[in-house]
């Protein structure tokens, strides 16, 4: 099926004629009017200012850095946030027999300076709490993260003061500048990820926020961090009122509409149908900082995706790729950063996984398989510089400096049934229906020859969960299955073809489009 579809757009595109193979094909609606020479300015690339991975011990395994590296190349990101950085087993803290704390950072170093060797940044997230620090016993996830407030102030103060005095000794005052300092994770979740009150997460950031500036009032410290985008008024107003710093917003969205904690999946979820789902929320949180008392602070939304249990199989589906670039366009500029949740399927938040696509939230499967939510990533990756005005809602053109042109198109459809949950209907094979053509009509195009390379995601195009059910959903992959789904997935172009623009300037191409198909076209200036 993948070949015979492969095959039709190819000859849609050679020869320019209406791509009529499917009778029920409907009439050209969509065309993407562009102007090369109109620009709308630098294109806005808070989609990849970070991407989130689940905690700080999982980046020791070798498995865990060689797919960041691969993620960081092809898809750019360029900081990195987990969980876990002061959990027990990075071995932060410990108090000797008279209660005064010892620090050690040999595993926080080990896994700081292999993210820095690879060109990213840490997103500082300041959590969870050393046992020994601990107020409580309450913890969360199969890796017990501690989520008690600390039982002395002071001594947490100390901890979080020596750690930027270290991180400062270690990689430089102007390194550690440009990083940022997030103070816990989702305190609002009430005995989930914080026992204590508001007015307790209130103070841990107080604390915290005082031990960073005291160190160099030029350091980056935010929060709340907070899970549905909430608090943001309140963290402002605390921040105002009590002359505590703070440098940025940072919060959470996602868009199911049932489920809480649910790290296996076993109440069931259902994507938002509303429209405005994870972006109005991050317009909101933009809106709240403006009518605030610090009008200009940055906002970074440090989790954000379709779901948020990692046992949704829309994390593994054709239709998530959509999904995440409908939504990406819609923020535009809101936020300063949407770090994607997350990177990699090896992520143990319930326990390690027993099968290689179990609906993780990562981009690649455990065995670094890309899905294609990655392929969403790395086409973002591959616009250029300078956006190019267009009109089109379900799409971006870009150029660089050489001439080339880039354009991402999408289609985005929500096809889940009423009353039917993600679990049981992104489990399936999904056969997408027919949008269509899209139409590009470009005028302005400086005159020469070019390469036309044309990259593609959709149901059975660099789509392994379908191919994986072919395989009838083993629990364990083969070496050779994994190879083969590597290689049919690998993201190399479906089309190559050499053109020549006349003086006219005119370049005009038809794409037969389906349910959720993600297309990257590039223009390459020869």
């Amino acid at each position: 099926m993948k070949n015979k579809f492969l095959s039709l757009v190819v000859g849609s595109l050679l020869f320019g004629h209406v791509f009529a193979q499917n009778n029920n094909l409907a009439k050209t609606e969509r065309i993407i009017r562009l102007d090369f020479n109109k620009e709308k300015g630098s294109l806005n690339t808070s989609f990849k200012e970070c991407v989130g991975a689940g905690r700080a011990n999982e980046g020791l395994r070798a498995d865990w850095q060689q797919q960041l590296a691969m993620v960081k190349k092809e898809c750019g990101f360029k900081y990195i946030r987990m969980h876990g950085l002061l959990t027990d087993d990075m071995a932060v803290y410990k108090e000797d027999g008279n209660g005064k704390p010892q620090y050690n950072y040999q595993y926080v170093d080990a896994l700081y300076d292999y993210i820095l060797s690879i060109g990213m940044k840490p997103f500082v997230e300041l959590g969870f709490m050393p046992a020994a620090l601990a107020s409580g016993s309450q913890t969360i996830f199969w890796w017990r993260g501690n989520v008690t407030p600390p039982k002395d102030y002071q001594k947490w103060e100390g901890l979080i003061r020596n750690l930027t005095q270290h991180f400062t000794e270690r990689y430089g005052t102007d390194e550690v500048k440009t990083w940022y300092f997030e103070v816990w994770n989702e305190p609002n979740l009430k005995d989930g990820f914080w026992t204590g009150s508001q007015s307790d997460y209130f103070k841990l950031y107080q604390y915290s926020a005082q031990a960073i500036k005291s160190v160099n009032p030029a350091y980056k410290v935010g929060g709340p961090a907070t899970a549905g985008a909430a608090w943001v008024p309140e963290m402002i107003d605390f921040c105002n009122k009590n002359s505590v710093p703070i440098d940025f917003i940072s919060t959470h969205a996602y868009r199911v509409k049932q489920g809480f904690l649910d790290e296996y999946g076993a109440t069931g979820t259902v994507l938002d149908k509303n429209k405005e789902s994870v972006s109005g929320d991050v317009w909101n949180s933009r809106k709240q900082i403006q009518n605030s008392a610090i009008p200009k602070l940055e906002l970074h939304y440090t989790e954000w995706s379709s779901s948020y249990t990692p046992a949704d199989p829309l994390h593994d589906s054709y239709h998530e790729a959509a999904y995440i670039l409908e939504k990406l366009k819609q923020t535009g500029s809101a936020a300063n950063s949407m770090s994607y949740w997350t990177f990699t399927d090896i992520f143990e938040e319930a326990g390690p996984r027993f099968t290689p696509f179990h609906g993780g939230f990562g981009l690649v499967n455990t065995q670094g398989i890309k899905k294609p939510a990655f392929f969403a990533y790395s086409f973002l990756n591959k616009l250029g510089e300078t956006e190019i005005d267009d009109q089109d809602k379900s799409s971006w053109a870009c150029k660089n400096k050489k001439g080339d042109v880039h354009i991402l198109l999408w289609d985005y459809t929500y096809t889940l049934p009423d009353s039917v949950n993600n679990q049981s209907y992104y489990t399936r094979d999904l056969p997408a229906k027919s949008k269509g053509e899209v139409k590009l009509a470009i005028s302005g195009m400086p005159k020469g020859k070019y390469r036309i390379e044309i990259c593609q995601t959709g149901y059975k195009v660099n789509d392994p969960y379908t191919t994986y059910l072919s395989f009838n959903k083993p629990d364990q992959l083969s070496k050779l299955q994994v190879d083969l789904l590597k290689k049919e997935n690998n993201g190399i172009p479906i089309l190559k073809e050499n053109i020549t623009i006349s003086s006219t300037g005119i370049f005009s191409k038809k794409l037969p489009i389906r349910e959720n198909d993600v297309f990257f076209i590039s223009m390459i200036k020869l």
